[in-house]
């Protein structure tokens, strides 16, 4: 673990757009490797040798080999999720030229089981929170929405195909914003960015969202929980928030609510932000207002949706700007619950 002056000793400019998130539209792959058999192991270490296939407009085929193993805690766990999350490990020099390059390790968020309609539309949802983040600011992770074809070497029962997105890794993300990754034990609310970490606490508010803090990480681990955190040369850092499975939006089977809040399930919304921020709350909601048509168009354009799913995110979304619309609303829920 590095001191922090050491972590942002190091300047870095910011860098080109990754192609691969530079299209919104659904990018159709598939992974040819022993998925079975990664399923049965699970190993957060170990990588299986695999194949990443895509159709490219101008030259046609393209196939990648990928080091692929499973990947995260919680949804890893057999019980929780029987297709676990997986990252992919491309070897860049073999990437030049295709909508991978520059890509090395990449995260893919998977369907957490098989022939689930409710799981298949959890990705839908958990991609649309990230991209609703994405409206309010480029501070945040970009993602690309897949539909994936797994074909399992160790079995021939058959392909299995569902829904997955990309996540902008974190590296990527600190060279896009010309900051560094900082592995560290934990900050303060003070030395963070202070508008910037009000825009995100409204925004766990807005998809219902308690699994997070942006200044100190779970029992044993670096900071931040559910965040990753830079650092420029000098100035505020950043928390950038990411993993939204267990949020109301999302309302993942498995999600609860931690005990301490006193919140019957996830759904309930509870205010996280920090008080400190308070000044910039105003601020914020106007943000929100104006990328208010913005983020309903996400939740209508978005056409993998089922039709049930598209009206209970719809109604969420309603209920939040009914809340930043009311100003004793606004102030009880928000501003009076802010920590």
């Amino acid at each position: 673990m590095c001191s922090l002056s050491a972590a942002i000793a190091d300047e870095h400019k910011p860098a080109k757009s990754n192609p691969l998130f530079a299209d919104d539209s659904i990018l159709e792959v598939t992974i040819t490797a022993p998925i079975s058999k990664l399923m049965r192991d699970r190993s957060s270490e170990d990588e299986m040798s695999g194949q990443l296939s895509y159709h490219d407009e101008e030259s046609g085929p393209v196939v990648l080999d990928v080091g692929i193993r499973a990947r995260g805690r919680f949804r890893r766990e057999k019980d929780v999720c029987s297709f676990a999350p997986l990252r992919l490990n491309f070897k860049k020099q073999t990437t030049k030229k295709t909508l991978f390059t520059r890509t090395d390790k990449i995260k893919l968020v998977t369907h957490c089981r098989d022939k689930s309609v409710r799981y298949s539309q959890g990705v839908l949802k958990e991609y649309l929170a990230y991209r609703i983040l994405n409206t309010v600011t480029d501070k945040s992770f970009r993602v690309r929405l897949l539909q994936v074809t797994y074909v399992d070497t160790e079995d021939k029962k058959g392909n299995r195909v569902d829904f997955g997105f990309l996540i902008e890794p974190d590296e990527d993300l600190a060279k896009r914003l010309g900051m560094k990754v900082l592995d560290i034990a934990g900050t303060t609310t003070s030395a963070l960015d202070s508008h910037h970490t009000n825009v995100t606490s409204v925004f766990q508010y807005l998809i219902g969202n308690t699994d997070f803090s942006p200044i100190q990480g779970a029992e044993g681990t670096t900071c931040c929980h559910n965040h990753v955190l830079l650092g420029p040369e000098q100035g505020p850092l950043l928390s950038v928030p990411y993993d939204f499975d267990m949020s109301g939006f999302v309302n993942a089977t498995y999600a609860v609510p931690n005990p301490r809040f006193r919140i019957r399930n996830v759904k309930i919304r509870l205010y996280r932000g920090r008080c400190v921020n308070n000044e910039y709350l105003d601020t914020t909601v106007q943000v929100y207002r104006e990328r208010k048509q913005d983020i309903y168009q996400l939740v209508n354009g978005l056409t993998q949706l089922k039709p049930n799913t598209r009206k209970q995110l719809i109604r969420y979304i309603d209920d939040f700007y009914a809340t930043l619309d009311d100003p004793e609303k606004r102030d009880s829920r928000l501003r009076e619950r802010c920590i």
